[in-house]
């Protein structure tokens, strides 16, 4: 009689319990393009759901909205872009989002359906580069670094097709939005790609890529937020998530190389 008695209190009491601890989960909403960055962020939300951090994870395809939704206060935080990107997006847009920490580089590549080797690539051939500024400059600079052109300024992050001064192939170039490169590939010679798109299109940056970037590339992704939360407890919880040792191991089984970890 006693246990009959004390099983509904015992049961209510667990479920005031379990609602409390939900009630004080902290939420935390990230935008992510869909690969690799959406696909870390799931490795890692169970373990900050154990730390009392509730990641929601909003896909986004563009390179745009991630940052207009942070900045316009939408969304907490977003994980897509490298330092040069998002220096070029605060430029532009006259935001003031600032990095928290960087996880991963994907090595920008070189892929063509027309061709084996970069050595057959004929005088004036057309090249798609990303039309936006800090990507299209990465392109370029990958471009000189394999003997293809030669810019006005080597080091130069932003340069454009403009700082082109030497271009023994005359080579000619086309510009569009990053996340279309892989579907206008049968109809250019060669496209600079992005590594995340290259995934989403299945290609295999380390088996596919004619050059791909070293492992020394600057172009860290990184972990972007306002300046008001970049001290919040469940944004720092996220970053010391993706900085473990438990998703290095994951970006090494999973990737094989296609990308690597910068911490």
């Amino acid at each position: 009689m006693f246990l009959n008695k004390i099983a509904p209190v015992l049961a209510a009491s667990i479920a005031a319990l379990m609602t409390s601890t939900a009630i004080h989960a902290e939420k935390l909403s990230i935008a992510a393009t869909p690969v690799p960055h959406a696909e870390l962020l799931e490795f890692v939300k169970p373990v900050l759901a154990k730390e009392g951090v509730e990641l929601e994870i909003k896909v986004f395809t563009d390179y745009v909205q991630p940052n207009q939704q942070v900045a316009d206060g939408h969304i907490d935080a977003n994980f897509f872009q490298h330092k040069p990107y998002l220096d070029s997006f605060n430029k532009e847009h006259k935001t003031k989002l600032v990095s928290v920490g960087l996880v991963h580089v994907e090595p920008f590549g070189a892929y063509s359906q027309k061709l084996k080797n970069i050595n057959d690539l004929k005088e004036g051939a057309l090249v798609a580069l990303p039309n936006d500024p800090s990507n299209g400059a990465r392109a370029l600079l990958l471009l000189q670094k394999n003997g293809l052109i030669k810019l006005k300024d080597p080091t130069n992050i932003l340069a454009t097709s403009r700082d082109i001064v030497e271009n023994p192939k005359k080579l000619k170039f086309r510009e569009l939005e990053a996340a279309t490169l892989p579907r206008i590939l049968p109809d250019v010679d060669l496209a600079l790609i992005n590594t995340n798109y290259a995934l989403e299109a299945g290609l295999n940056p380390v088996k596919d890529a004619l050059f791909i970037e070293g492992a020394d590339s600057p172009y860290a992704n990184l972990i972007a937020t306002t300046e008001a939360k970049k001290d919040s407890p469940a944004i720092i919880k996220l970053v010391q998530a993706l900085q473990s040792t438990q998703t290095r191991q994951f970006i090494l089984d999973k990737y094989k190389g296609a990308i690597v970890t910068a911490f």
